[in-house]
């Protein structure tokens, strides 16, 4: 899930001034209705992202490239605690959910995300039992949890309540994940949270905007600190790794940074047309053990497979064979 604020360059930001380095951020000025936009952000209500019936996604972490979706219905524009939200029935991609003006998922291709965020850290771990869930209040990710029957307990930690309520009026395909009777919700600090249960989870992946506010901690140093205190050993941490393409050099660092505090550190991708340039990442790190994360260790059931539109055990092993220039940008020459 995308806001406007990046969180691999929040992280970075943070590493510099843990260095003793000076960072001036300038401010940016709102824009007005307009068919060219170049300032940001955009008006509180994001209204003006919408022009003639379309819905303009433009953001300067993607600058000089823009997604547009051409809309049948608005169905919900509304502000919650934290942020702007907007729904609505686009033409070519289905119900599109929107936070402060960035795509969070479309019906069309919300598959390829949830699915291998979820079942490359599950199907890699030998025996998941307890899963957290930080974020995720569509309940993409816990619908695709829920396949595995060896998973006991699902644990989600989601700030904006909002978030889950207005997902299960507007996106029921995705929010039925919270009808599996395993799952149990928390709205509250997922930071906090894991500092009050520590080695708890065999997998925990984090589903969350990227940071506005208070979601800010969930990139820093420490909110991985806390991940790998709240893990049981053996475990692995599923978070957003952004995209190749656009964000290579922010990549390496974050990747960087945590490699001292978890014993593999890895990066897969999955693609995915509703999010700018097409591709989204992840990085996928292990506490304890050599192997890492690339070959599944269970196979999945036939039926399962059957039911899934993007992962298989294939595209699970291909999601980690890098573009030569990401690869080298983001782990040298190893």
């Amino acid at each position: 899930m995308r806001i406007y604020c990046h969180p691999i360059s929040i992280l970075f930001l943070a590493l510099n001034r843990l260095a003793g380095a000076t960072t001036t951020i300038t401010p940016l000025v709102p824009s007005t209705p307009s068919p060219i936009m170049t300032e940001f952000p955009p008006p509180k209500d994001h209204s003006h992202l919408i022009i003639d019936g379309w819905f303009h996604e433009r953001g300067p972490l993607w600058p000089g490239q823009a997604f547009t979706l051409k809309i049948k219905e608005v169905l919900y524009h509304k502000k919650s605690q934290f942020q702007d939200v907007l729904v609505f029935e686009s033409e070519t991609y289905g119900k599109v959910f929107v936070l402060d003006g960035v795509i969070q998922c479309t019906e069309r291709d919300e598959c390829s995300y949830q699915e291998m965020m979820a079942h490359i850290p599950l199907y890699a771990h030998p025996s998941p039992k307890k899963v957290l869930v930080i974020g995720g209040g569509d309940g993409g990710v816990l619908r695709e949890i829920a396949r595995h029957p060896c998973v006991e307990e699902i644990v989600i930690c989601e700030l904006d309540a909002d978030v889950i309520q207005i997902s299960k009026k507007y996106l029921p395909f995705m929010a039925k994940g919270f009808d599996d009777p395993r799952v149990t919700v928390h709205i509250k600090d997922g930071a906090k949270f894991m500092e009050e249960n520590l080695a708890e989870f065999d997998v925990i992946i984090t589903d969350s905007s990227d940071p506005v506010g208070p979601a800010c901690v969930l990139f820093e140093t420490p909110f991985y600190k806390a991940m790998h205190g709240s893990l049981r050993e053996g475990g692995i941490i599923c978070t957003q790794g952004e995209c190749v393409w656009l964000h290579v050099h922010l990549i390496r660092p974050l990747v960087k940074a945590i490699e001292p505090l978890f014993d593999t550190v890895e990066y897969a991708y999955c693609t995915i047309p509703s999010y700018p340039s097409g591709q989204i990442g992840f990085v996928i790190a292990t506490k304890g053990g050599e192997k890492g994360c690339k070959v599944p260790v269970r196979e999945a059931e036939e039926g399962v497979l059957k039911e899934l539109r993007y992962y298989t055990p294939e595209i699970h092993q291909a999601a980690f064979v890098l573009p030569a220039f990401a690869k080298r940008a983001i782990f040298g020459d190893e």
